[in-house]
């Protein structure tokens, strides 16, 4: 018999300081050359599951681990990790905790050198995979002056010139552009039937290229789900009541079934469901006219009537001028003008690299700008002091480790409120009302690092919202969440932006761009390639030419050879549909 690439039994997993196991009693038979992705809600343990299969559960993070991991044969627990790594790869969900070496081509060789490969192949192997992820070129270059995207990529080049049997990624394309999504997937599709893949993935649209099964948890950490990629379609009411992602082609097809277009299978890809939309009647808007109606999206205000009275001049909340940032010797930002309405839902957007978070970073003053370039109501954020500018601008890092300095998550959201010197009473009070609205009530004692992924997202986020800035600031807020806690943090942000507060967000995330930004910066090569209302932006050229490709639920509409459905951006434009011959 052939022996199963990785074999778990009654695993169970409770992190020093936890109240409960999640993953909680999971068996699982994964054979060779089988890809599987992972699903569940934040916190059901599938980042700590992936841990245990290359041993860093128990051996080197503090856990209790029962049951068994087993990968080709040999125990997780009882093999030295550094052994393990000849049989399975891993590409952690932050990259930073995986890059050690001073140059990206040592980082890659570093693997390989570390398991006695020849040095010529060594080097073949590490060219391979630096060409697969398009930073061969960047070679020389220090990881560091790489974006988070560019580290992305970069994990993923080292898992792949390991060539191990098994290759365990944790979100592997959340820091990366929708371009490097599907290029990075495009790479896993190449690999073949020698190699296993374990994926935790919220973006589903490009992951279920190569995914050939499907294993999900429940909110306890249970195996919920286990079969072959269509019961992504046969359970979908039963994992949107997990909350957990859904490929957007599924939810756009099942939409259209309930506005009464005749759907007999709900597609899984983009393809699919284009092929689908030319299979259907032509649609109208739900205020029939008799005839068929291009999709007009509505989230923004239309422009003034000819004739009429102009609106008064816009407040504006931030500002920079002449902007310039420079990391190391490398200038990221370029004598940059932008003004940011307040009261406005701007999403900053641009393929890795372009200065997204550099951006931020300065306008927020967490990376102090040259002074006098940058004004965020009133303040300078290169003269303000730390006090003063986190009550003006609240910031949450994209990595949320980069914020955390207490041993708590309760200690951790009291922080802010201790420096503003509220009295005790007040502070547990608030304290305790943003541990329910994230739920975060079970995790108050534990030490933020300790926390998963969405856990430690939703943390970082509920400490900026503490402060009670006019305007918030947040790099890829979304990132590690389900479908459900993002959902909830998205609504809390748009309800924080009808009150008036300013929000800001570095986001890949195109579909949140459509769904709840007012508007849109794209940024390319450190400068402003564009920057208005995100219907104007969306229906422009603005993203292909800065080198970004539109959201796969876009695309698919866009595809379509009826142009009724172009119009389509956004899940919501679906409700104002039905067949036009209905």
């Amino acid at each position: 018999m052939t022996v199963p690439a990785l074999e778990l039994r009654g695993v169970r997993i409770r992190h020093e300081g936890a109240q409960r196991f999640t993953p909680d009693g999971v068996d699982l038979l994964v054979h060779p050359g089988e890809s599987v992705l992972v699903l569940g809600p934040s916190g059901s343990g599938k980042s700590t599951l992936a841990l245990a299969l290359n041993g860093l559960v128990p051996q080197e993070v503090p856990a209790e681990l029962q049951g068994t991991v087993r990968v080709r044969g040999r125990s997780t627990a009882g093999t030295p990790v550094a052994r393990l790594s000849e049989h399975v790869a891993m590409v952690f969900q932050d990259p930073d905790a995986q890059i050690v070496t001073a140059t990206v081509l040592d980082e890659v060789c570093f693997g390989p050198e570390n398991l006695l490969v020849p040095v010529d192949e060594v080097l073949e192997r590490a060219e391979y995979a630096l060409r697969r992820v398009g930073l061969w070129e960047r070679r020389h270059e220090n990881p560091d002056q790489l974006s988070g995207g560019g580290r992305q990529r970069l994990a993923i080049a080292c898992a792949l010139a390991l060539r191990s049997p098994v290759i365990v990624l944790d979100e592997p394309t959340a820091n990366l552009d929708p371009r490097g999504a599907d290029e990075v997937y495009a790479v896993l599709g190449e690999l073949g039937a020698d190699r296993t893949l374990v994926l935790i993935e919220h973006a589903l649209d490009a992951a279920l290229d190569v995914v050939d099964r499907v294993v999900v948890l429940d909110r306890s950490g249970r195996l919920a789900h286990d079969g072959p990629v269509e019961l992504l379609r046969e359970r979908a009411d039963e994992l949107l009541a997990l909350g957990v992602w859904l490929p957007s082609a599924l939810l756009a097809g099942l939409r259209l079934r309930d506005r009464g277009f005749p759907v007999p299978e709900a597609p899984l890809t983009p393809a699919a469901l284009t092929t689908l939309l030319d299979s259907l009647p032509a649609p109208a808007a739900a205020k029939a006219t008799g005839a068929s109606a291009t999709v007009t999206p509505d989230a923004h205000p239309a422009a003034p009537r000819p004739g009429s009275s102009p609106a008064p001049p816009a407040r504006v909340a931030v500002s920079a001028r002449g902007l310039s940032v420079s990391r190391g010797r490398t200038r990221v930002l370029h004598a940059l003008d932008l003004d940011v309405t307040a009261g406005s839902f701007t999403a900053v957007v641009g393929v890795n690299g372009a200065g997204k978070t550099t951006l931020l970073q300065a306008l927020a003053g967490v990376a102090p700008p040259p002074r006098g370039t940058v004004d965020v109501l009133g303040l300078d954020p290169a003269r303000a002091d730390a006090r003063r500018l986190a009550r003006t601008i609240g910031f949450v890092f994209q990595n949320p480790e980069h914020q955390f300095i207490r041993s708590t998550v309760a200690d951790e959201l009291a922080h802010t409120l201790e420096l503003q010197r509220l009295p005790r009473p007040a502070i547990d009070e608030q304290v305790e009302r943003m541990l329910v609205r994230f739920g975060l009530v079970e995790q108050r004692a534990v030490h933020p690092f300790l926390l998963s992924g969405g856990q430690k997202r939703r943390l970082s986020v509920g400490t900026a919202l503490l402060a009670g800035a006019p305007v918030l600031a947040l790099d890829e807020p979304t990132f590690g969440q389900d479908r459900a806690r993002a959902r909830e943090l998205l609504d809390l942000l748009s309800e924080l932006n009808r009150g008036g507060t300013t929000v800001l967000a570095v986001t890949h995330d195109l579909q949140l761009v459509a769904d709840h930004a007012s508007h849109v910066l794209v940024l390319e090569g450190g400068r402003v390639a564009a920057h208005g209302p995100t219907a104007e932006v969306l229906a422009s050229d603005a993203l292909e030419t800065a080198g970004l490709t539109a959201s796969p639920l876009t695309r698919a509409f866009r595809a379509a050879a009826d142009p009724a459905w172009h119009g389509v951006t956004r899940l919501a434009d679906l409700d104002a549909l039905h067949p036009s011959d209905a």
